[in-house]
């Protein structure tokens, strides 16, 4: 809602990725975002469905919009996401019944403040995972990798990820209001 409320002011040449919990409700007033190319927190047939009808009415018809599927690989129930063992059938839909949509990776959010003394993020790790079991299962080509945040990009990055968001670390931290935002 607040990168909504905001987006005019930014330059016009931005290309968007939008990674906030995205509603339903909300997927068709997202697509008609100018310079909108990718979304990143697909997690459930609903979602793409909603998405899908909302770009090929409302997007950039001469291309795909890209996605990513959400997976909830800490299984945190405050977490949004689809869980690791559901990540092919919403793939398979997003391929079969979206052409407005081109899945183009998976992420996830992982659990906060892990401690990287411990070894490798088993968040991460599973991640890791659900995309090579796409890759097989669906005979894909390539699946990006979107994990890690500002407190963890360069573990992430090591581990393999080839997007990583790092907003606190460039704008500072979010500020979160307790009034109700309003599309």
């Amino acid at each position: 809602k607040q990168w909504y409320q905001r987006r005019v002011a930014i330059t016009a040449g931005i290309r968007w990725h939008f990674i906030g919990n995205l509603q339903k409700k909300n997927c068709s007033k997202l697509t008609t975002c100018r310079n909108l190319a990718v979304v990143e927190t697909v997690d459930s047939e609903k979602v793409a469905r909603a998405l899908n009808n909302g770009w090929l009415r409302n997007g950039d018809t001469d291309d795909e919009l890209d996605v990513f599927i959400q997976v909830n690989t800490s299984r945190e129930e405050q977490k949004s996401g689809c869980m690791p063992e559901s990540v092919v059938s919403l793939a398979r839909f997003i391929l079969d019944e979206c052409s407005g949509l081109r899945l183009r990776g998976v992420m996830t959010i992982g659990q906060f403040g892990y401690d990287w003394s411990q070894g490798d993020n088993p968040d991460f790790m599973e991640l890791l995972r659900c995309r090579d079991v796409l890759l097989k299962d669906l005979e894909l080509e390539k699946l990006e990798i979107s994990m890690g945040m500002s407190e963890d990009y360069a573990e992430a990055i090591r581990m393999g990820s080839t997007n990583v968001r790092v907003g606190s670390k460039i704008f500072g931290a979010r500020d979160y209001p307790n009034k109700k935002l309003e599309f």
